[in-house]
Protein backbone atom coordinates (compact mmCIF):
# COMPACT_ATOMS: atom_id res chain seq x y z
CA UNK A 1 0.00 0.00 0.00
CA UNK A 2 2.82 2.38 0.91
CA UNK A 3 4.63 1.50 -2.32
CA UNK A 4 1.50 2.25 -4.36
CA UNK A 5 1.12 5.58 -2.58
CA UNK A 6 4.73 6.49 -3.30
CA UNK A 7 4.30 5.50 -6.94
CA UNK A 8 1.21 7.71 -7.21
CA UNK A 9 3.10 10.65 -5.75
CA UNK A 10 6.00 10.15 -8.14
CA UNK A 11 3.64 9.84 -11.11
CA UNK A 12 2.22 13.27 -10.35
CA UNK A 13 5.31 14.93 -8.92
CA UNK A 14 4.48 18.37 -10.35
CA UNK A 15 0.93 18.28 -8.97
CA UNK A 16 2.23 17.20 -5.57
CA UNK A 17 4.79 20.00 -5.59
CA UNK A 18 2.04 22.49 -6.36
CA UNK A 19 -0.14 21.13 -3.54
CA UNK A 20 2.72 21.29 -1.04
CA UNK A 21 3.40 24.88 -2.08
CA UNK A 22 -0.27 25.77 -1.60
CA UNK A 23 -0.36 24.02 1.79
CA UNK A 24 2.76 25.84 3.00
CA UNK A 25 1.23 29.14 1.90
CA UNK A 26 -1.91 28.19 3.82
CA UNK A 27 0.18 27.48 6.90
CA UNK A 28 2.12 30.73 6.59
CA UNK A 29 -0.89 32.88 5.80
CA UNK A 30 -3.59 31.32 7.99
CA UNK A 31 -2.58 28.50 10.32
CA UNK A 32 0.48 30.01 12.00
CA UNK A 33 -0.94 33.55 12.43
CA UNK A 34 -4.21 32.20 13.85
CA UNK A 35 -2.78 29.44 16.07
CA UNK A 36 0.78 30.12 17.28
CA UNK A 37 0.03 32.85 19.82
CA UNK A 38 -3.02 30.96 21.05
CA UNK A 39 -0.88 27.85 21.59
CA UNK A 40 1.71 29.85 23.54
CA UNK A 41 -0.94 31.73 25.54
CA UNK A 42 -2.89 28.62 26.53
CA UNK A 43 0.26 26.85 27.67
CA UNK A 44 1.29 29.93 29.64
CA UNK A 45 -2.11 30.21 31.31
CA UNK A 46 -2.07 26.56 32.36
CA UNK A 47 1.46 26.86 33.74
CA UNK A 48 0.52 29.99 35.70
CA UNK A 49 -2.44 28.21 37.28
CA UNK A 50 -5.58 29.07 35.33
CA UNK A 51 -6.87 25.56 36.05
CA UNK A 52 -6.52 26.06 39.78
CA UNK A 53 -8.22 29.46 39.54
CA UNK A 54 -11.20 28.19 37.54
CA UNK A 55 -11.66 24.89 39.38
CA UNK A 56 -13.56 26.16 42.45
CA UNK A 57 -15.40 28.88 40.53
CA UNK A 58 -16.82 26.74 37.73
CA UNK A 59 -17.22 23.46 39.59
CA UNK A 60 -20.94 24.15 39.95
CA UNK A 61 -21.31 24.01 36.14
CA UNK A 62 -18.68 21.58 34.94
CA UNK A 63 -19.46 18.70 37.29
CA UNK A 64 -23.28 18.64 37.07
CA UNK A 65 -23.29 19.15 33.28
CA UNK A 66 -20.26 17.19 32.12
CA UNK A 67 -18.94 15.21 35.13
CA UNK A 68 -15.62 17.04 34.81
CA UNK A 69 -13.77 19.01 37.48
CA UNK A 70 -14.00 22.79 37.31
CA UNK A 71 -10.39 22.94 36.12
CA UNK A 72 -11.60 21.42 32.85
CA UNK A 73 -13.34 24.71 32.08
CA UNK A 74 -9.92 26.01 31.03
CA UNK A 75 -9.72 23.47 28.20
CA UNK A 76 -13.32 24.07 27.14
CA UNK A 77 -13.06 27.87 27.08
CA UNK A 78 -9.60 28.01 25.52
CA UNK A 79 -10.63 25.44 22.91
CA UNK A 80 -13.69 27.50 21.95
CA UNK A 81 -11.54 30.61 21.57
CA UNK A 82 -8.34 29.16 20.14
CA UNK A 83 -9.65 26.38 17.88
CA UNK A 84 -8.23 22.99 16.92
CA UNK A 85 -6.30 21.36 18.63
CA UNK A 86 -5.93 23.76 21.58
CA UNK A 87 -8.75 22.24 23.63
CA UNK A 88 -7.16 18.80 23.46
CA UNK A 89 -3.71 20.20 24.16
CA UNK A 90 -4.94 22.10 27.21
CA UNK A 91 -6.71 18.98 28.48
CA UNK A 92 -3.46 17.02 28.22
CA UNK A 93 -1.59 19.74 30.11
CA UNK A 94 -4.21 19.87 32.87
CA UNK A 95 -3.97 16.10 33.16
CA UNK A 96 -0.18 16.19 33.38
CA UNK A 97 -0.45 18.78 36.15
CA UNK A 98 -2.74 16.46 38.11
CA UNK A 99 -5.76 18.77 37.86
CA UNK A 100 -7.97 16.19 36.13
CA UNK A 101 -8.46 12.46 36.68
CA UNK A 102 -7.98 10.14 33.71
CA UNK A 103 -11.71 9.56 33.23
CA UNK A 104 -12.44 13.30 33.49
CA UNK A 105 -9.74 14.23 30.97
CA UNK A 106 -10.86 11.60 28.46
CA UNK A 107 -14.49 12.67 28.90
CA UNK A 108 -13.45 16.29 28.31
CA UNK A 109 -11.69 15.32 25.07
CA UNK A 110 -15.07 14.39 23.59
CA UNK A 111 -16.24 18.01 23.42
CA UNK A 112 -13.45 20.51 24.15
CA UNK A 113 -11.67 20.24 20.78
CA UNK A 114 -13.47 22.82 18.64
CA UNK A 115 -13.04 25.26 15.74
CA UNK A 116 -12.29 28.87 16.60
CA UNK A 117 -14.80 31.68 16.00
CA UNK A 118 -12.50 33.47 13.53
CA UNK A 119 -12.61 30.49 11.17
CA UNK A 120 -16.37 30.03 11.45
CA UNK A 121 -17.35 33.70 11.32
CA UNK A 122 -14.72 35.21 9.04
CA UNK A 123 -13.49 32.38 6.81
CA UNK A 124 -16.75 30.45 6.40
CA UNK A 125 -19.37 33.10 7.15
CA UNK A 126 -17.93 36.16 5.43
CA UNK A 127 -15.68 34.32 2.98
CA UNK A 128 -17.98 31.56 1.72
CA UNK A 129 -21.50 32.87 2.41
CA UNK A 130 -20.70 36.60 2.19
CA UNK A 131 -22.39 37.15 5.55
CA UNK A 132 -20.97 37.64 9.03
CA UNK A 133 -24.45 36.83 10.37
CA UNK A 134 -24.28 33.38 8.76
CA UNK A 135 -20.86 32.86 10.32
CA UNK A 136 -22.20 33.79 13.76
CA UNK A 137 -24.95 31.21 13.32
CA UNK A 138 -22.37 28.59 12.36
CA UNK A 139 -20.40 29.46 15.48
CA UNK A 140 -23.45 29.32 17.76
CA UNK A 141 -24.45 25.93 16.33
CA UNK A 142 -20.87 24.72 16.73
CA UNK A 143 -20.71 25.75 20.40
CA UNK A 144 -24.15 24.29 21.19
CA UNK A 145 -23.34 21.01 19.46
CA UNK A 146 -20.10 20.73 21.46
CA UNK A 147 -21.90 21.34 24.76
CA UNK A 148 -24.63 18.84 23.89
CA UNK A 149 -21.95 16.29 23.03
CA UNK A 150 -20.37 16.87 26.44
CA UNK A 151 -23.71 16.27 28.15
CA UNK A 152 -24.17 13.01 26.25
CA UNK A 153 -20.74 11.78 27.34
CA UNK A 154 -21.44 12.41 31.02
CA UNK A 155 -23.57 9.28 31.15
CA UNK A 156 -21.99 6.40 33.00
CA UNK A 157 -19.52 8.63 34.86
CA UNK A 158 -18.63 7.53 38.36
CA UNK A 159 -19.70 9.80 41.18
CA UNK A 160 -16.68 11.62 42.48
CA UNK A 161 -15.33 10.92 45.93
CA UNK A 162 -16.05 13.89 48.18
CA UNK A 163 -12.67 13.48 49.87
CA UNK A 164 -10.79 14.38 46.71
CA UNK A 165 -7.74 16.51 47.41
CA UNK A 166 -8.07 20.25 47.38
CA UNK A 167 -6.39 21.97 44.45
CA UNK A 168 -3.90 24.67 45.40
CA UNK A 169 -2.26 27.25 43.18
CA UNK A 170 1.31 26.62 42.05
CA UNK A 171 4.10 29.16 42.16
CA UNK A 172 5.83 29.05 38.76
CA UNK A 173 8.31 31.81 37.85
CA UNK A 174 6.80 33.92 35.08
CA UNK A 175 10.01 33.98 33.01
CA UNK A 176 10.27 30.18 33.15
CA UNK A 177 6.62 29.79 32.19
CA UNK A 178 7.01 32.12 29.19
CA UNK A 179 10.07 30.31 27.84
CA UNK A 180 8.52 26.86 28.22
CA UNK A 181 5.16 27.91 26.77
CA UNK A 182 6.80 29.39 23.65
CA UNK A 183 8.88 26.25 23.15
CA UNK A 184 5.82 24.04 23.49
CA UNK A 185 3.90 26.25 21.08
CA UNK A 186 6.70 25.97 18.53
CA UNK A 187 6.71 22.18 18.77
CA UNK A 188 2.93 22.09 18.43
CA UNK A 189 2.70 24.48 15.46
CA UNK A 190 5.35 22.52 13.54
CA UNK A 191 3.33 19.35 14.06
CA UNK A 192 0.07 21.06 13.05
CA UNK A 193 1.58 22.47 9.86
CA UNK A 194 3.12 19.10 9.00
CA UNK A 195 -0.28 17.42 9.19
CA UNK A 196 -1.94 20.23 7.21
CA UNK A 197 0.61 19.78 4.40
CA UNK A 198 0.35 15.98 4.34
CA UNK A 199 -3.44 15.86 4.32
CA UNK A 200 -3.76 18.77 1.91
CA UNK A 201 -1.75 16.67 -0.54
CA UNK A 202 -3.70 13.49 0.26
CA UNK A 203 -6.97 15.34 -0.36
CA UNK A 204 -5.79 16.44 -3.80
CA UNK A 205 -7.30 13.49 -5.75
CA UNK A 206 -10.64 14.12 -4.02
CA UNK A 207 -10.71 17.69 -5.30
CA UNK A 208 -11.51 16.23 -8.71
CA UNK A 209 -14.90 15.06 -7.42
CA UNK A 210 -17.82 17.37 -8.12
CA UNK A 211 -20.84 18.54 -6.17
CA UNK A 212 -21.62 18.23 -2.48
CA UNK A 213 -20.29 14.68 -2.38
CA UNK A 214 -16.90 15.90 -3.58
CA UNK A 215 -16.90 18.76 -1.06
CA UNK A 216 -17.86 16.37 1.74
CA UNK A 217 -15.07 13.96 0.79
CA UNK A 218 -12.46 16.73 0.74
CA UNK A 219 -13.69 18.25 4.03
CA UNK A 220 -13.74 14.85 5.69
CA UNK A 221 -9.98 14.64 5.13
CA UNK A 222 -8.83 18.28 5.45
CA UNK A 223 -11.06 21.12 6.58
CA UNK A 224 -9.26 24.05 4.97
CA UNK A 225 -9.32 22.41 1.55
CA UNK A 226 -13.12 22.42 1.41
CA UNK A 227 -13.50 26.22 1.62
CA UNK A 228 -13.46 26.92 -2.16
CA UNK A 229 -15.91 24.06 -2.78
CA UNK A 230 -18.72 25.07 -0.42
CA UNK A 231 -21.82 26.57 -2.02
CA UNK A 232 -23.53 29.60 -0.49
CA UNK A 233 -26.91 27.92 -0.10
CA UNK A 234 -28.77 25.82 2.48
CA UNK A 235 -26.99 22.61 1.52
CA UNK A 236 -23.62 24.36 1.79
CA UNK A 237 -24.59 25.77 5.20
CA UNK A 238 -25.48 22.34 6.58
CA UNK A 239 -22.35 20.76 5.10
CA UNK A 240 -20.16 23.53 6.54
CA UNK A 241 -21.66 22.92 9.98
CA UNK A 242 -21.11 19.16 9.77
CA UNK A 243 -17.51 19.47 8.57
CA UNK A 244 -16.63 22.11 11.18
CA UNK A 245 -18.00 19.80 13.85
CA UNK A 246 -15.97 16.88 12.50
CA UNK A 247 -12.79 18.89 11.94
CA UNK A 248 -11.25 16.53 9.41
CA UNK A 249 -8.84 13.59 9.61
CA UNK A 250 -6.01 16.12 9.61
CA UNK A 251 -7.29 17.68 12.85
CA UNK A 252 -7.72 14.26 14.44
CA UNK A 253 -4.09 13.45 13.62
CA UNK A 254 -3.03 16.81 15.09
CA UNK A 255 -4.94 15.84 18.21
CA UNK A 256 -3.22 12.46 18.36
CA UNK A 257 0.10 14.28 18.18
CA UNK A 258 -0.64 16.58 21.15
CA UNK A 259 -1.93 13.60 23.18
CA UNK A 260 0.95 11.29 22.24
CA UNK A 261 2.92 11.49 25.50
CA UNK A 262 0.00 12.23 27.82
CA UNK A 263 -1.20 8.67 28.45
CA UNK A 264 -4.78 9.64 27.54
CA UNK A 265 -6.83 7.54 25.14
CA UNK A 266 -7.96 9.45 22.01
CA UNK A 267 -11.05 7.24 21.58
CA UNK A 268 -13.50 9.72 23.09
CA UNK A 269 -12.07 12.49 20.95
CA UNK A 270 -12.73 10.53 17.76
CA UNK A 271 -16.22 9.40 18.79
CA UNK A 272 -17.02 12.84 20.18
CA UNK A 273 -16.18 14.57 16.90
CA UNK A 274 -18.43 12.16 15.00
CA UNK A 275 -21.27 12.80 17.47
CA UNK A 276 -20.74 16.56 17.34
CA UNK A 277 -20.77 16.51 13.54
CA UNK A 278 -24.14 14.75 13.58
CA UNK A 279 -25.63 17.14 16.13
CA UNK A 280 -24.23 20.18 14.29
CA UNK A 281 -25.73 18.94 11.03
CA UNK A 282 -29.14 18.44 12.62
CA UNK A 283 -29.13 21.89 14.20
CA UNK A 284 -27.97 23.49 10.94
CA UNK A 285 -30.73 21.71 9.04
CA UNK A 286 -33.29 23.16 11.44
CA UNK A 287 -31.84 26.66 11.21
CA UNK A 288 -30.95 26.73 7.49
CA UNK A 289 -34.31 28.11 6.32
CA UNK A 290 -34.08 31.03 8.72
CA UNK A 291 -30.37 31.75 8.28
CA UNK A 292 -30.05 31.38 4.51
CA UNK A 293 -33.64 32.21 3.56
Amino acid sequence: MAALGLAALLADAEGVRQSVSEALSLCAGTVIPSQFLFLAATSLLVMLGVGEVLAPRLEFLMWPLFRVDGAGAAALLLGLVGGYPIGARTTAELYREGLLRTDEAERLLAFCNTANPAFLISVLGAGVFGSVRTGVWLWLIHVLSALLTGILFRRGAERRDGSRRRITARAVPFSQAVVQSVRRALDSILGICAFVVVFYVLARPLRGLSGLAGAAAVGFVELFSVIPRLTADRAGFVLASVLAGWGGVSVLCQTLAVLADSGLSPRNCLVGKAVQAGIAGGLALLAAGYVIG
